[in-house]
C-alpha cells in the first residue's frame, strides 16, 4: 500500500462516520438550544444582540427589493442574448 492509500482510509471513516453523527448532534444541540428560548448567539463569550431599528430594516427591505428587480431585469437580458439558456 502507498501513503495515499493509508491517508485515505481515515478519511473515509471521517467523511462516512464521524462527519455525520458531529454534524447531527451540533444540530441538535442547536434546535434545543432555540426551542428552550436562547438565541443560537447566546452564551457564547464575546457575541451581542443586534438591535435594528424599524427604520433600518424597512432599507434593508428596500434594498432587497431593488435587487431582486434588477436580478430579474439581467435575466431577462441574458435569456434574449441566449435563447434556450434555461433549458439546458
Amino acid at each position: 500500500m502507498t501513503v495515499g492509500w493509508l491517508l485515505l482510509i481515515p478519511v473515509i471513516v471521517f467523511v462516512t462516520v464521524v462527519g455525520p453523527i458531529w454534524i447531527t448532534l451540533h444540530y441538535v444541540t442547536e434546535w434545543k438550544r432555540i426551542k428552550s428560548g436562547a438565541g443560537a448567539g447566546e452564551g457564547k463569550a464575546g457575541e451581542e444582540q443586534v438591535v435594528v431599528s424599524r427604520q433600518e430594516l424597512a432599507h434593508l427591505r428596500d434594498t432587497a427589493l431593488r435587487l431582486g428587480k434588477r436580478l430579474d431585469a439581467l435575466e431577462r437580458i441574458v435569456d434574449v442574448e441566449c435563447d434556450g439558456r434555461r433549458g439546458q
